[in-house]
């Protein structure tokens, strides 16, 4: 029989791993939100979405391991045929979209939700941006790696799968960095 404290300490460890449930499963849908918000470009396999603003808002509100783990679930509900991931024009969907022209970039989503997972902590604006770019960055080179060993050039993997996002993204990083520094400790202990 246990005692009455040692059931309000349970009800409050089953409450507390309830609420970081939610919260990855409010980061899964914002990741899968950010996928379908999405514009083929002309000339590459690679569309224009909004994941990168989401991944970088997983990590940032709901910390780096909680976001990560996001991430891990939003890949592992692709994976298995569930319709998250972008429309690409290969229509690659399930594990095979893992192996083309978007799987390096998916890939590195839980690294990147757990590098921008760091701007929690930040207090400044610049560090918070200084993280989101290397979150970014992350996010680029595992594109950039995938589309070279699908297309064996470097070069354009880099022409293709790269440079036409650098602007746009950016500029959401800009955009997301200034939401997560005025309102992102308000939002964290709100899903705490």
């Amino acid at each position: 029989m246990t005692s009455f404290s040692e059931a309000v300490v349970d009800r409050r460890a089953v409450s507390r791993l309830g609420r970081r449930a939610l919260t990855a499963a409010l980061g899964v849908a914002l990741l899968t939100l950010g996928a379908h918000l999405a514009v083929p470009l002309p000339g590459t396999l690679v569309p224009l979405t909004f994941q990168v603003p989401a991944v970088l808002l997983v990590g940032a509100l709901l910390g780096p391991g909680v976001g990560a783990a996001s991430a891990v679930v939003y890949l592992l509900l692709g994976v298995t045929g569930l319709p998250v991931f972008a429309p690409v024009p290969a229509g690659l969907s399930g594990p095979a979209a893992l192996f083309g022209p978007t799987g390096g970039y998916l890939l590195t989503f839980p690294i990147a939700a757990a590098i921008a997972g760091r701007a929690a902590r930040a207090e400044r604006l610049l560090a918070i941006l200084g993280w989101f770019a290397l979150a970014t960055l992350a996010i680029h080179v595992g594109g950039v790696a995938q589309l070279t060993v699908l297309g064996g050039s470097f070069r354009a993997a880099v022409v293709l799968g790269s440079l036409p996002f650098l602007i746009g993204d950016g500029l959401k990083l800009l955009f997301v960095g200034l939401l997560v520094w005025r309102f992102g400790s308000k939002i964290t202990r709100a899903l705490r």
